[in-house]
């Protein structure tokens, strides 16, 4: 599934024509402060329209037990109020992932599970959400890029007795209303 919507992102950058700042790449430095690997694409679609898609992955466990893996898509449709990649943009994302969390406390304490040191949760996360954001250009090729989003996801888990054993405790949905992005990103421009 993973590997289809990376490949799908890059196929549609592929057949664009090759004009001046239709695509864009970017890191959330926010993201990475939180241990959430980033890297996002955004290809322009119109005279005020752009697709961001942004994927999160982190397979590694940190030091004995803890855990805080996942993979995270977060596509998103941006309407520009002057022009793509510069200035303010409003957005309609959506968000699908996976997550393998225990032995640890989620970042920022947006935590949907309580117990995440002592129980550890697996599970799949959908759902959408709006955005604002704002574009700087630094230069030519070079911007940064401030983000703030809010919306509803679904979570399907189950839980397990500690952080490394294999015990199934239970397992149901959660679900959020709240914060779903948040991102200060540097963005480096194609032309």
């Amino acid at each position: 599934m993973k590997k289809t919507i990376i490949g799908f992102v890059f196929s549609l950058a592929c057949m664009m024509p090759a004009c001046g700042q239709v695509l864009a790449f970017k890191s959330n430095l926010a993201a990475d402060a939180v241990a959430s690997p980033n890297l996002g694409a955004e290809l322009k679609l119109g005279r005020r329209i752009s697709l961001d898609v942004t994927t999160h992955y982190n397979p590694f466990s940190s030091g004995g037990t803890r855990r805080f893996k996942h993979w995270l898509v977060q596509p998103e449709l941006r309407f520009w109020r002057c022009e793509p990649f510069s200035g303010h943009f409003v957005g309609l994302h959506a968000l699908l992932g996976e997550y393998n969390v225990g032995d640890t406390d989620l970042p920022l304490g947006l935590a949907l599970y309580k117990g995440t040191r002592s129980w550890r949760y697996e599970g799949r996360a959908v759902g959408a959400g709006l955005s604002y954001g704002y574009q700087w250009v630094l230069s030519p090729r070079w911007g940064i890029e401030a983000q703030i989003g809010a919306g509803w996801v679904r979570a399907s888990y189950t839980r397990y007795r500690c952080a490394h054993c294999g015990e199934q405790t239970g397992s149901g949905y959660k679900y959020y209303l709240g914060p779903t992005k948040a991102a200060v990103s540097v963005v480096y421009l194609l032309k």
